[in-house]
């Protein structure tokens, strides 16, 4: 099965870029109601991943206590707690499982490590019970 064929679009997933700051972050993310958000470099390779969690224990770290002292923190400061670690366009489904499981959604890249989506777990579970009801 092409995992292409689950995936959202790049042009239709909410991300960041390197560049930002942890207040640009924190209102993209609130915009859009999301736990989660890559981030890509400003050429469009997928970097990572950052949470709701890796802002806060951030802003505890830096002891942000007022969103203005927010706009100084590069978001590339923040530290990480997990890695959403990415599959490649033409990876199989076994693949997307093992990342699933851990991750709320699986970044995909191109041959050149370019970020050109994100297949979400709701997606991968969704096909795994379509497919569950055609056995039964």
């Amino acid at each position: 099965m092409n995992i292409l064929f689950f995936l959202t679009p790049k042009s239709e997933v909410a991300y960041i870029f390197e560049d930002e700051t942890l207040r640009q972050t924190l209102e993209k993310m609130e915009h859009r109601k999301f736990s989660c958000i890559p981030i890509l470099s400003l050429d469009g390779q997928y970097t990572g991943t950052i949470s709701e969690g890796d802002l806060l224990w951030g802003m505890k770290r830096f002891g942000i206590t007022d969103m203005k002292d927010a706009e100084n923190i590069p978001i590339m400061a923040v530290p990480r707690r997990a890695t959403y670690k990415p599959v490649h366009a033409d990876s199989n489904m076994e693949d997307l499982l093992d990342r699933a499981i851990n991750q709320n959604y699986v970044p995909v890249v191109d041959d050149q490590g370019a970020f050109i989506g994100i297949i979400t777990r709701k997606a991968i579970i969704k096909y795994c019970y379509n497919e569950m009801k055609k056995i039964t």
